[in-house]
């Protein structure tokens, strides 16, 4: 992937290295946390569906920020992964003004956390355990960059295009945030009759960002020639990975369909191939039906 057209954002928070305030303990116990951590890392690499499920069940219809946030050194990082995650996320800015733009709207950049470990988001606390996610209530992506080994490693998806898909997804999320989907589709989602309702729509919402990735890689590579041999098959590679067939087979035999969150591999694959073929938001509805 050839990102030297790029300049790393200035628009990552970097954490590695800190430790949460007040030992690690937020709006939702860190038992729990750890134990929805793992569930999220059986079912996918975004926990904001599960945390906001915890919060409807303890009384709350929106995450609640009871601690003070941690407060890291912003601005560019050094290191050279640090360097990789905000250039990437420098591509998305870019490309997402431009889309906006064309549509005579203004984007809104994201912040992107970088974090070991544990971290404290508006969303309450998280582990990495989780793999990254989006918060929509401080607009923030959170990345513990040791998922880009994990994601090689455990789920035999290397490359760096591969790591610029998580990131692009999560941005996706982003896009749906400021443009009013997300909020539609947390509503929906609280007011489903049934669990199997909800995962639906959390599927819808998950393909979407899938979906929305695509479209960055289209715009990246048309205007700034990006992808390199292989890269696409890296991409493909990476969504197929975190479907939710493969990871519930991995982890516990067997594939349980109605309790899917994020999507098949297929589904996954073929909503990011939508979009990086199109090149076309307006080809990424999934929602039909759901709000």
């Amino acid at each position: 992937m050839r990102l030297d057209d790029f300049r790393p954002s200035d628009n990552v928070e970097d954490r590695r290295g800190m430790r949460m305030p007040g030992g690690g303990r937020g709006g939702l116990g860190i038992g729990t946390i750890i134990v929805v951590g793992l569930v999220g890392w059986a079912l996918g690499i975004n926990p904001l569906v599960l945390l906001s499920g915890l919060e409807s069940m303890q009384g709350g219809g929106s995450y609640q920020q009871s601690a003070p946030q941690q407060q890291g050194r912003t601005g560019a990082p050094d290191d050279q992964l640090g360097q990789f995650a905000a250039k990437v996320l420098a591509s998305t800015e870019q490309v997402w003004t431009d889309i906006f733009r064309g549509q005579g709207k203004t984007y809104q950049d994201p912040k992107m956390v970088l974090f070991t470990g544990q971290v404290r988001s508006a969303c309450g606390d998280a582990s990495a355990a989780m793999g990254p996610f989006y918060c929509p209530s401080d607009q923030k992506v959170y990345l513990d960059l040791s998922f880009f080994q994990d994601l090689a490693t455990r789920f035999r998806a290397p490359g760096d295009f591969a790591s610029a898909y998580v990131i692009a997804h999560e941005v996706g999320h982003h896009v749906q945030n400021i443009t009013g989907i997300l909020p539609k589709l947390q509503q929906a989602q609280r007011q489903a009759s049934t669990k199997r309702e909800a995962n639906g729509i959390s599927v819808r919402s998950e393909l979407m960002a899938d979906c929305l990735a695509g479209v960055w890689a289209y715009h990246a590579n048309e205007r700034y020639r990006v992808l390199e041999p292989g890269d696409v098959e890296e991409g493909i590679a990476a969504a197929s990975a975190v479907g939710d067939d493969r990871l519930q087979r991995q982890a516990q035999g067997t594939v349980v369909p109605d309790s899917f969150t994020h999507g098949s591999s297929q589904q996954r694959v073929n909503w990011f191939m939508r979009g990086l073929k199109s090149g076309s938001m307006q080809q990424c509805n999934t929602l039909q039906g759901a709000i």
